[in-house]
């Protein structure tokens, strides 16, 4: 088993910034990619970043230049830092991640997912 667990999300102005962070524990060999998604009321998740065991990262389009996605290998912890927030980012952000357990078995997990909200 691996468990996700999310915190930093809440409630910012536009033009505000906030930084999520996803402790990844369990049965962890590897990290081998972790990412961020959100969902909107409405919407479909998308992938907003990812970053990989070598520290090579991808944003989603809406999201370059104002967000940027970090690890801490040795904590097994994914960061989110969000800037310049507009009230379109608001959604309930979910960290993902894939590693290899100590068995050798690729597992794919999803966190709990946390509310970010950009209000005025």
């Amino acid at each position: 088993q691996v468990q996700l667990v999310e915190s930093g999300g809440g409630l910012v102005q536009p033009g505000g910034s906030l930084r999520l962070s996803c402790a990844a524990s369990g049965s962890i060999a590897r990290i081998n990619t972790m990412a961020w998604y959100r969902q909107a009321p409405g919407k479909e998740r998308e992938l907003v970043a990812s970053i990989t065991s070598g520290g090579n990262t991808m944003y989603a389009d809406s999201v370059k230049g104002r967000f940027t996605i970090s690890g801490d290998n040795t904590k097994n912890t994914v960061y989110l830092q969000m800037n310049s927030l507009k009230p379109e980012d608001t959604a309930v952000y979910y960290c993902n991640a894939d590693v290899t357990n100590r068995w050798g078995t690729a597992i794919r997990s999803w966190g709990q997912g946390t509310q970010v909200t950009v209000s005025s």
